[in-house]
């Protein structure tokens, strides 16, 4: 039996970045650059209204006031997508819309809440000044062309994507989704639409698992179920090569019907198979081929917590992802806590803030790992170490946020 820690630094010391590919702008939500991202004109691409009103030229308009307004006359109108034809000079107006271009002679523009239509729009009375340069968005404010907009590494999100379209680049250059094989085992399992019989159970494995899987970035792909066989086991786990990642669940345990184990020394190698910790102390990982194999627990929250801390970190590492771990912070607990001190506990916990700005936490529920209801309503696993049987109310411990997303502050 190995620490967490052993167990981490073996699995993810041996997974490498996937290839890259190219994907359209709204796919490359939530990936992670490969390449740095150059903009090809200058945004904006030109000076431009930053308000509906009128362009005009800001001397012409210091003294003007609600009592005093003053009147100019009105060249054009220009909506946004088309060009101004007409500068202004002395004395003039351009009625001008939000995004439109500037008009040559035009050095500011007052918004239209400022201002009053004179003689059916031919006047504009100006009732405030403006100053050189007010409301007026420049050319290449926002990027140069030739800037590098977007850096390899970075993670886009919603801001990038509109980034990515603003400078042209539809196609951009991101590492390619961990393609992940999901394989329940058990002559227990029926499946969801079932109800289940003596004996029986539903496999909802399979789904929280590609849950956790597209939540981490990756593309599940469920295999089926394997049965308590070693013909009907190595059928599906053969398949691990056509993959990035192999996770089975159930069959790691040292039961008569338990024969993942041995189905994977057959097919591959075994790095490891017992952690030191709870829910879940059989986890499985080796090889098939190449293939990171994962062998989780049955039990349903010993699955989840197994991937939490083993497979999502090298589900990311493969996405391109730097930020590998959920943000941890101490918390104090709110009730005693009671665990053998023999191995690291991981218990479901909701957490909040306190009233004097640090953390409080409490057990989400019964932490049976057939449980997963509490698993539902967590959005923490406290972290027990090994070495202390009981943690008093009001003692420190820390926590692994589950609502957080890897690299938040």
């Amino acid at each position: 039996m190995i620490t967490v820690e052993e167990a981490r630094e073996r699995v993810l010391s041996q997974i490498q970045r996937l290839d890259t590919e190219r994907v359209g702008i709204i796919e490359a939500l939530g990936r992670v650059l490969a390449e740095d991202v150059v903009s090809d004109i200058d945004v904006a691409p030109f000076d431009n209204s930053a308000m509906d009103g009128y362009a005009v030229r800001a001397e012409d308009v210091a003294s003007a006031s609600e009592d005093a307004p003053v009147r100019l006359a009105v060249v054009e109108h220009v909506p946004a997508g088309a060009f101004p034809t007409r500068a202004v000079g002395p004395g003039q107006a351009t009625r001008i819309m939000t995004g439109a271009p500037m008009p040559e002679g035009a050095d500011a523009v007052v918004m239209v809440e400022r201002t009053r239509e004179e003689d059916g729009g031919a006047i504009a009375a100006i009732l405030a000044p403006v100053r050189p340069g007010e409301n007026v968005r420049r050319k290449g404010e926002d990027v140069r062309a030739g800037e590098v907009v977007l850096s390899a590494g970075e993670v886009v999100g919603p801001a990038a994507v509109g980034l990515l379209a603003s400078v042209g680049c539809d196609r951009p250059l991101v590492y390619r989704r961990p393609r992940v094989a999901i394989v329940a085992t058990g002559d227990e399992l029926v499946d969801v639409t079932e109800k289940p019989g003596p004996g029986k159970i539903r496999n909802s494995n399979s789904y929280s698992l590609s849950a956790q899987v597209l939540a981490a970035g990756g593309e599940p792909h469920v295999l089926g179920v394997a049965r308590d066989d070693v013909a009907s086991t190595e059928a599906l786990l053969s398949r691990a090569p056509e993959f990035d990642v192999m996770v089975t669940t159930g069959g790691v345990s040292m039961g008569d019907y338990d024969v993942v184990k041995g189905v994977l020394e057959r097919l591959g190698e075994m790095d490891f198979w017992k952690v030191a910790m709870r829910p879940g102390a059989p986890q499985t990982h080796g090889r098939i081929g190449g293939t990171p194999f994962f062998g989780l627990p049955g039990n349903p929250t010993s699955t989840m917590v197994g991937f939490e801390l083993f497979v999502r970190p090298v589900l990311r590492k493969m996405a391109g992802h730097s930020a590998l771990d959920r943000p941890r912070h101490p918390v104090t607990l709110a009730h005693d806590v009671k665990k053998k001190p023999d191995r690291r506990y991981f218990l479901r916990a909701r957490v909040e803030r306190d009233g004097d700005g640090g953390y409080v936490a409490r057990l989400s529920g019964g932490q049976s790992s057939a449980m997963l209801t509490s698993m539902h309503r967590a959005n923490a696993l406290l972290v027990l170490k090994e070495g202390e049987s009981h943690f008093a109310a009001g003692s420190v411990v820390e926590c692994i946020r589950l609502d957080m997303e890897e690299g938040t502050p």
